[in-house]
């Protein structure tokens, strides 16, 4: 195992618990699949089809978008900001990254009889039924009970827990709740992200890759037979967090598996740094990591 840092202690893994969440609600019967569950675990750019995904998953329960509590936001992808601009529109809860999760929240609760206006609640059934999945898939206990940006609870976890989960994912039984989050998730890749997006490269730059990043600066991936990681940048900032990813997915021998593509993760490997509007510098993993002794 490599290892750098304090990957026992707990921290926040962010939206990199998204698949986590999805397994969780599958478990309390969620029906969702393909495109629409890869959504349910996204932090998407509130594109047109990403917008267009969360409105199916809530109509398909009799819902709209005024049942979400997640706040207002402007689409993340460039091009959908400027056309949601041009067309008078303003910040609104179907565009925020995390509405996909929501919906699938809302549509748990509608298939169980459970309450709605609360769904958001730690102690609702729903989100203590998430977190008993977020443990046991972490193999640890929740460390501690936050509320994320989008207004749901979040779980603290370890950096070991969550490459940890992201392995019981991948390796999910095939028809597994576990497996079917992350076959939709490695099917659709532009539906967890948005079409440009770094995540979404990556995942068509090796095949049968699953990966899901998190604010300040958190991942989680793993590789088609198991091999899996996590990383939280520990000042939060995201820059670093694409660069590190590929120099473990290259430590892992991710661009060595037949289809990668090794010119995209040259490309994500560095991360520009400008100034006065000129490349000045990058900023670029170094490798290799310790290999501590873990009890």
């Amino acid at each position: 195992m490599l290892a750098a840092g304090a990957i026992a202690e707990p921290m926040f893994p962010r939206s990199s618990n998204k698949p986590m969440q999805a397994v969780g609600m599958l478990r309390c019967g969620l029906r969702l699949d393909g495109s629409l569950l890869a959504l349910a675990a996204a932090s998407h750019s509130g594109e047109d089809f990403h917008v267009a995904g969360v409105r199916e998953i809530l109509s398909s329960v009799g819902l709209t978008e005024d049942a979400l509590q997640c706040p207002p936001d402007w689409p993340l992808d460039e091009k959908s900001l400027h056309a949601l601009i041009r067309a008078g529109g303003a910040r609104d809860r179907v565009h925020m990254n995390c509405s996909g999760k929501h919906a699938a929240m809302l549509a748990t609760c509608v298939v169980n009889g459970w309450p709605t206006q609360t769904y958001r609640d730690p102690e609702h059934p729903l989100q203590v039924l998430i977190k008993q999945t977020v443990s046991e898939l972490a193999g640890e206990p929740v460390a501690a009970v936050g509320v994320d940006g989008c207004g749901a609870p979040l779980f603290a976890i370890s950096a070991l827990g969550l490459a940890r989960a992201f392995r019981a994912v991948m390796l999910g039984a095939p028809g597994s709740d576990e497996r079917q989050v992350a076959d939709a998730m490695r099917a659709f890749p532009a539906w967890t992200s948005g079409t440009t997006r770094p995540e979404r490269r990556l995942m068509d730059a090796v095949p049968g890759l699953l990966l899901k990043g998190g604010a300040e600066g958190v991942d989680g991936f793993a590789l088609a037979d198991g091999r899996a990681g996590a990383l939280k940048i520990d000042d939060g900032a995201p820059r670093g967090r694409v660069p590190v990813t590929v120099a473990l997915l290259r430590e892992l021998g991710a661009e060595r598996e037949p289809g990668a593509d090794a010119a995209v993760l040259a490309e994500l490997a560095r991360t520009e740094v400008t100034g006065g509007g000129e490349p000045v510098g990058e900023i670029r993993a170094t490798l290799p990591l310790a290999a501590p002794a873990i009890g």
